[in-house]
């Protein structure tokens, strides 16, 4: 059964906040559920979002909404496992919109992801980001 993966166990970083300003800008607004609060990086040419998992996950989809005119043209997930380097899951292609937009993935069997945001729409290479949800199953132990 698909279900978000994200949980108060994740540990989650950002590239950068606005003005550093976690409190109204910060990484937990991602998760929050709430349509009034985002995520709003800093100036920068790559944004991105890392998450470490409590456990392993197979990814199957990422669901993203931004706030139009702060999106990217281009988007990179990338997974490991442990202590492994990064590989590359797939590459995504956001419209620059306000809606939740859901990008399927090849499956893959991960407990870190980053998620990098490229090519973004803002000339100042600003990413603002109202939910991100990481879709699949959790993986079986043993």
């Amino acid at each position: 059964m698909t279900q978000s993966l994200v949980c108060s166990e994740t540990v989650s970083r950002v590239s950068s906040v606005l003005h550093r300003d976690t409190r109204q800008f910060g990484k937990k607004h991602l998760f929050d559920q709430d349509e009034e609060t985002c995520w709003n990086s800093d100036q920068g040419s790559s944004q991105w979002v890392t998450l470490d998992f409590p456990q392993r996950i197979h990814v199957t989809q990422l669901q993203i909404q931004f706030q139009g005119g702060f999106s990217c043209r281009q988007g990179r997930l990338e997974g490991s496992q442990g202590t492994e380097a990064l590989n590359l899951i797939a590459h995504f292609y956001p419209e620059d919109g306000n809606s939740l937009q859901t990008f399927s993935v090849p499956a893959a069997e991960v407990d870190r992801l980053k998620v990098t945001f490229e090519d973004t729409t803002d000339f100042f290479g600003r990413v603002v980001i109202y939910h991100l949800r990481v879709l699949g199953e959790k993986a079986c132990e043993g």
